[in-house]
């Protein structure tokens, strides 16, 4: 297959596909693909909920087709699958989406084609679990009929400088053929360039431990913050301190969530007991941060009897609700314990972020967002997200919105150590 014979689709065009099919579309025809019929409606009138492409760029974008309909794929011979890859409630792989998109590619693949992946999965899914599905559902055989490419995706949502031209593009195939024919697809599009894996198994494995090692260094940060708390040691001073150190490695404390550092350590963990080792490390690193938001809530409970304010019925203002600043994905986000604890403590709960949609937020903690803030009016206010709305208002009109009694809680250090009653 010649670079100029193919017929590209994507496949899933939320925070990773739309912004990979728009690039593609700016060199070549493009179909996006997704089961959404509301979110290709969007697309089509110009709108995209994720925040990540403009309205002025999605309608000059003439090479790129949406669609929800598998007719309009059946041309198609080469197909990138970005879908989601989430855990489930014991935190365990969920590859249905995966394996939907899989099925469906896999009722209408011929001779030839190729079938690229994308979504985060574990060391060996691609040919343990989507293959086969492939193979049953085409009648085709693997490496002999059609082929299989994996190139993870390195979309961090938000990020307006790191973007999909500019972050090295690791890319890897079924068999040397496939190898090069993925690596010269991307070669259009990325300028920084592309990376050989020898494997399928090692792009996956390079992958998941991106973000495995992400999470990490965060557990320790956030370790250290609770004991330096338990030593009246500041940690934000600490950690400026000890960054003059030429290698000191820059990560802070915070909740920890989202849909990539928060999730793709359970894909290597399970793919690791699966093969009879129990990952110790890695493991205790996702407890810790997963219990952050908990131990954000008890800590503020602490200092709200330390200054005799009443818990039940307080009103609490939490400014922020996504997984990181400047993008609208509430997906995981440490935020949600915080908001579950404090429930249970009977306060009453008044819910902030200019960059959510108020429908999704209401369905997910089942209470209407705020728009317009009222002055002297909390009795806390935990700036959980560093939004640049935020940093923009500053803090003295956040204070402004507290009652004389009262505790700013700055969690991400977003005004310095000086302007709030504690931090992490």
């Amino acid at each position: 297959m010649k670079i100029s014979d193919i017929k590209l689709a994507v496949v899933g065009l939320g925070y990773v596909g739309l912004p990979l099919a728009v690039e593609f579309a700016k060199k070549r025809n493009v179909i996006g693909f997704d089961i959404n019929l509301k979110r290709i409606e969007e697309l089509k009138k110009g709108f995209d909920k994720t925040l990540e492409i403009k309205a002025k760029e999605l309608k000059k974008t003439k090479k790129l087709k949406f669609t929800n309909s598998i007719k309009d794929l059946l041309d198609v011979n080469c197909y990138i699958i970005t879908v989601p890859t989430p855990v489930d409630k014991n935190k365990k792989p969920d590859l249905t989406p995966l394996l939907l998109a899989t099925r469906t590619i896999g009722k209408i693949i011929k001779h030839e084609d190729i079938v690229i992946y994308e979504s985060t999965v574990y060391p060996g899914c691609i040919e343990e679990k989507c293959v086969p599905v492939l193979e049953k559902l085409s009648g085709l055989r693997y490496n002999k009929n059609f082929f299989c490419g994996y190139s993870p995706e390195r979309v961090n949502p938000g990020d307006k400088i790191h973007k999909i031209k500019n972050i090295k593009k690791i890319v890897s195939g079924s068999n040397k053929y496939a190898t090069n024919i993925v690596d010269q697809i991307y070669k259009q599009i990325i300028t920084a360039g592309t990376h050989k894996a020898n494997s399928i198994k090692v792009a996956e494995a390079a992958k998941v431990i991106e973000n495995t090692q992400r999470d990490l260094n965060i557990a320790l940060i956030n370790e250290l913050s609770i004991l330096f708390n338990r030593m009246s040691i500041n940690t934000q001073a600490v950690l400026k301190a000890a960054g003059t150190k030429w290698n000191f490695l820059p990560f802070k404390p915070g909740l920890v969530g989202g849909h990539c550092i928060g999730v793709d350590p359970y894909y290597l963990t399970h793919k690791a007991k699966s093969i009879g080792y129990d990952p110790k490390i890695i493991l205790a690193g996702r407890r810790l941060n997963d219990n952050m938001g908990r131990y954000v809530a008890s800590k503020l409970i602490r200092e709200m009897k330390k200054k005799s304010i009443l818990i039940k019925k307080s009103k609490i203002l939490i400014m922020g609700l996504t997984f990181k600043e400047n993008c609208p994905d509430l997906r995981n986000s440490g935020v949600t314990d915080i908001i579950k604890k404090l429930i249970n403590h009977k306060c009453k709960i008044h819910l902030h972020d200019p960059w959510t949609n108020d429908h999704e937020v209401l369905k997910t903690y089942k209470i209407k967002p705020i728009k317009k803030l009222k002055n002297n009016h909390y009795d806390v206010i935990i700036i959980a997200v560093a939004h640049k709305q935020f940093k923009k208002m500053g803090i003295d009109k956040i204070m402004k919105l507290a009652k004389k009694k009262k505790i700013i809680f700055d969690l991400k250090n977003l005004f310095g150590s000086t302007k709030s009653d504690f931090q992490l």
